[in-house]
C-alpha cells in the first residue's frame, strides 16, 4: 500500500519537533522521529494494524485506526489501497480537544 501523510499530519511533525527540541533535546527529536518513521513505514505492508481509537469508535468513525510509537499516536485512515494519515500526536493530549481544534483551523 502506498502511504500518504496529509498536510495536517505533516504540521503535527512540525510542530512536535519544536516541542521535543524546545523541551528536551535535539538527540530526544531524532530518537522520536525515527520511531515515527519506522511506524508509518509499517502500515504499508500491514495498513490494520492498528486499533480503532476508542474516541472515534464511540461516534461511529470506525474507518479510522490509530497506531502507537512511544508517547505519540498516529491516526490513519485505510481507503483502498492508500493509507492516509490524518494525525500525529501526543499519546497524551485529549482527542476531542484535538479534533475540535481541526474542525477550527
Amino acid at each position: 500500500m502506498k502511504v500518504v501523510i496529509l498536510d495536517a499530519a505533516q504540521a503535527d511533525l512540525h510542530a512536535l519537533r519544536r516541542y521535543i527540541v524546545k523541551n528536551f533535546s535535539l538527540a530526544t527529536w531524532q530518537s522520536t522521529f525515527g520511531k515515527l518513521k519506522n511506524a508509518i513505514r509499517n502500515l504499508a505492508e500491514f495498513p490494520y494494524l492498528g486499533a480503532i481509537p476508542p474516541e472515534l469508535e464511540t461516534v461511529h468513525l470506525t474507518q479510522y485506526r490509530q497506531l502507537l510509537s512511544g508517547m505519540n499516536r498516529i491516526i490513519y485512515e485505510v481507503r483502498g489501497d492508500m493509507v492516509y494519515v490524518h494525525i500525529i500526536a501526543d499519546t497524551r493530549k485529549d482527542m476531542q480537544t484535538l479534533l475540535m481544534e481541526r474542525l477550527v483551523r
